[in-house]
């Protein structure tokens, strides 16, 4: 029964966007206003389900989730008309009179996965460059963030067109999903749920786009400004009790502020949370049982600078320090997605380059550093997907920015225009007058022909003539004469 909805809503979308229903700018902008209508109109009842899911406090669902989303609709509604337009790009001399040039349209029916950890901007974000670029889409809400994942399900049949857009069932299983002929698969989530997207996707040779994440370091150099790093690189690690795909997962410090820093630290966590964490409004909680016993185990015989506390009952994990740490211990294995932070000691920021080049390419890394020198080394010779130089996470908040991984990291990058790049085919459009039509560029070839075609094949203009309508319309009145 389900899988007969899912089909029938499937072919239903498909049948909707291949009628030319989602082409129109208008159309589109339509359908972002809407959006931006069910962030604004619901911001309360959306705060509600994040602190009964994830325990955030209001300011943080505010910043973290509705705000991020409204800012990328604004600013999609913005460039829209701007990046649907035609981009006209050089057409040889040898191929005038002619005009080249990409036209960008919708891939067709697409399929949202979201992610538990920021339930609502990990399953809407994507759905705005889907709107901009014409798509339909069928959302899937993390099942394990069930109260934002029920408020989804209510809230977007109530405002977007539900021709071109469907939240599914909560019985509706991956695997009934991945079986669909997807146009394209958008997936924010572990790097395990990638492979199982990916081998489905290569059976129908779907494209995807996989936003996952990874261990993401932070180089903390003696240069910098320790007092606003250190408060900079807790509240990037404690946002969301530390479950974000971009928290900076452990420390590169140098070794001559090292004192400082552990001196530094429990003060700034202090500071943040006035003394107690577990009584803040300000502190997340894990998610469910599970994480949260794989979390108390990478604690286990480490030495610990701060915190270290944990309550099961409420899911609570106090905000975590951890020094001294070996580069082989387990915590330092894979992705922490929690409020433990450990620091590595580092004799020169090329150890940290080192131990960063031995390992998967993160998804994010931090340079706290005054000297440029220093920062320009680490970008240089380390790779991620993107980067902060002397703060955490809010490359994400800039639209312009592409954000995604590299590797293992993911694959794609959204936000802003390259979401919608992403999200849309760049057609590729030769439209050749008719009004010259050399006989040279057809067989038999004989000496004659071959030279003033090579002459021609030859012939270098500059890109504005390339481009020039005046050119063109020339070449289609005169060429014939010219080439007699």
């Amino acid at each position: 029964m389900i899988q007969d909805m899912l089909n029938s809503k499937f072919e239903g979308i498909r049948g909707y966007c291949g009628q030319g229903n989602t082409l129109d700018r208008s159309w589109r902008e339509t359908q972002l206003y809407a959006l931006k209508r069910l962030l604004g109109e619901s911001s309360e009842a959306i705060e509600e389900a994040l602190f009964a899911d994830l325990g955030k406090s209001s300011f943080e669902s505010y910043l973290t989730e509705i705000n991020l989303l409204i800012a990328e609709i604004d600013h999609t509604l913005d460039h829209l008309k701007r990046w649907m337009k035609d981009e006209v790009v050089d057409t040889p001399a040898a191929l005038q009179p002619a005009r080249s040039y990409i036209r960008y349209e919708p891939l067709g029916v697409i399929l949202i996965m979201g992610a538990w950890n920021y339930p609502l901007q990990l399953t809407l974000g994507p759905l705005i460059p889907a709107i901009a670029a014409g798509n339909g889409a069928v959302i899937k809400p993390p099942r394990t963030a069930s109260a934002t994942t029920s408020l989804i399900r209510d809230l977007v049949p109530r405002y977007l067109d539900s021709n071109a857009f469907w939240v599914t069932e909560e019985s509706t299983s991956n695997e009934s999903l991945l079986d669909l002929h997807w146009d394209k698969i958008f997936v924010t989530g572990s790097g395990r749920v990638g492979k199982v997207v990916m081998e489905a996707a290569s059976k129908r040779l779907i494209p995807v786009t996989l936003e996952l994440g990874g261990k993401s370091p932070a180089f903390i150099h003696g240069s910098c400004n320790l007092e606003v790093s250190v408060r900079r690189l807790i509240q990037g690690k404690l946002m969301n009790s530390g479950q974000t795909c971009v928290a900076p997962d452990y420390v590169l410090l140098d070794k001559s502020i090292a004192n400082e820093f552990y001196d530094m630290v429990p003060k700034v966590i202090d500071q943040f949370f006035e003394g107690d964490p577990q009584q803040s409004k300000d502190y997340s909680r894990i998610i469910n049982y599970r994480a949260f016993d794989d979390l108390v185990s990478l604690m286990k015989g480490q030495e610990v600078l701060c915190g270290g506390e944990y309550d099961r009952d409420t899911k609570y994990i106090a905000p975590t320090v951890l020094k001294n740490v070996s580069p082989d211990a387990m915590v330092m294995e894979g992705e922490i997605f929690g409020p433990i932070l450990p620091v590595i000691e580092i004799d020169s920021m090329q150890k940290g380059i080192d131990m960063v080049q031995g390992k998967d390419k993160p998804l994010a890394l931090y340079v706290f550093a005054e000297d440029r020198m220093v920062v320009d080394h680490i970008l240089n010779y380390t790779t991620a997907g993107g980067v902060c130089v002397n703060d955490c996470l809010y490359h994400l908040a800039i639209p312009d920015l592409p954000f995604g991984g590299v590797g293992p990291a993911g694959m794609g990058k959204y936000h802003g225009k390259h979401g919608f790049l992403d999200l849309s085919n760049a057609k590729a459009v030769y439209d050749h007058h008719t009004g010259f039509d050399t006989i040279k560029r057809y067989p038999p070839f004989t000496e004659k022909k071959i030279s003033m075609m090579k002459k021609m094949l030859g012939l270098n203009l500059p890109s504005c003539m390339n481009r020039s309508r005046i050119v063109s319309w020339f070449v289609n009145r005169f060429g014939s004469w010219f080439m007699k």
